[in-house]
């Protein structure tokens, strides 16, 4: 049985080693938040344009601003002002911060460190070339590869793109994720359950974190337990980038997803890992799909989507796979888990002291929404750990959703 580790290092090379060219399309920068641009995106022209002030003060030329220096201020300068005219011999001008730096100036000293008596402004302090000066094309060249293809958008990226004008962004098309839930006891989120029957809570979950992780999210419904729906409806995912299946790959009688799969022509990288929730898990790739079966219980569901669909996404989207963002905090309270297998168990991180530590939450079992609903992350426990102490220092698997 494979270690959570090696069954994500498992996705992430079957998935890039099978890897096709993405479609590209054009998105509104409006609407482009977290896509992946497939074509570079170049600079419109020098950044900045022109030598730029990034302090309110005085530009001067350097060598007469030298401390004690009295110097004659001859005008002012804002930002968006159009600036042609040179700065004269033994004066200054006043300049805003973002303004630009007249030809001749070529240091801009702080208003804090001068006095103004009149129309002359008294230095304090001396005055180094260059300071408080952005220079023209330090920033960026004109036509300079500013984003990369392959590069995710997040608002830094996007505020590049508006820098530069460039409204409509070349993104790759997003990976179309099936998702398909199984189980007789299962019903539409809509109706009301019978005594014994459950809402489709794991297809809204799967599509959120789908899109979350960047990809378009197909709900093709529920199979009941039978090998003839479980095989027409996984059939209709195969047509996806993606299928993610919740539920039916235990070893139950009437866990068939498997067998299906099989009878399908899949091709399985693994069936089990060392996990705990969601040792049942299951990988592989069927024709051009690939094919993720998650135990239906929804924290396991949700535990597995996070470590192993989220890379494929990634790689699908024509980006890389984002490394998985554990964090190290202080454990509140001792704990005591049944070695062998990697404990994600749903936890509070909080800062209490300035220093990050993580609390368990009470849950009874993978089936335990509300608890999920409370905890911001996951807790690791790692497989040859039994004891733990307060004060440990453990993993954290941060809600990405949250935190």
């Amino acid at each position: 049985m494979l270690s959570y580790e090696q069954a994500r290092q498992t996705v992430i090379e079957q998935v890039a080693a099978k890897m096709r060219p993405r479609g590209i399309e054009n998105a509104a920068i409006h609407d482009a938040l977290g896509r992946v641009l497939g074509a570079e995106v170049h600079a419109d022209r020098a950044y900045p344009p022109f030598n730029r002030s990034t302090r309110d003060g005085y530009a001067v030329r350097a060598n007469e601003a030298s401390a004690g220096a009295n110097i004659r201020c001859v005008g002012e300068i804002k930002a968006g002002d159009s600036v042609t005219q040179p700065l004269a011999a033994a004066t200054c001008v006043q300049i805003m911060t973002g303004a630009a730096v007249p030809p001749g100036a070529d240091a801009v000293v702080m208003i804090e460190h001068t006095q103004r008596d009149g129309g002359v402004i008294h230095f304090d302090r001396e005055t180094r070339v260059g300071q408080n000066v952005v220079k023209r094309g330090s920033e960026a060249a004109a036509n300079q590869a500013l984003l990369p293809a392959g590069s995710r958008l997040g608002y830094a990226e996007l505020a590049i793109a508006a820098q530069v004008g460039a409204t409509q962004l070349p993104c790759n098309r997003k990976p179309r994720v099936a998702i398909l839930s199984t189980g007789d006891e299962v019903v539409l989120v809509e109706q009301t359950p019978g005594p014994f029957q459950i809402r489709n809570s794991n297809s809204i979950s799967l599509a959120a974190q789908v899109r979350l992780a960047g990809g378009e999210p197909i709900l093709i419904g529920n199979a009941a337990d039978t090998l003839d729906e479980l095989r027409r409806k996984m059939s209709a995912g195969l047509g996806a980038d993606m299928l993610v299946l919740s539920g039916g790959v235990s070893m139950g009688k009437y866990d068939l997803v498997e067998t299906v799969l099989k009878d399908l022509g899949a091709h399985f990288f693994f069936d089990a890992v060392a996990i705990r929730p969601g040792k049942p898990t299951v990988c592989g790739k069927c024709g051009d799909t690939f094919v993720f079966g998650l135990p239906g219980n929804p924290v396991s569901t949700m535990v597995t989507f996070e470590l192993f669909a989220v890379p494929a996404i990634d790689l699908l989207s024509g980006a890389d796979a984002r490394p998985l963002p554990l964090l190290t905090a202080a454990l509140a309270e001792p704990m005591n888990e049944k070695p062998g297998l990697t404990h994600f168990l749903p936890a509070r991180l909080a800062w209490p002291q300035g220093a990050p530590e993580v609390k368990p939450l009470r849950w009874q079992g993978s089936g335990d929404i509300a608890a999920l609903a409370q905890a911001n992350c996951f807790l690791v426990i790692p497989a040859d750990r039994q004891s733990l102490s307060a004060g440990d220092p453990v993993q954290v698997l941060p809600r990405r959703d949250v935190l």
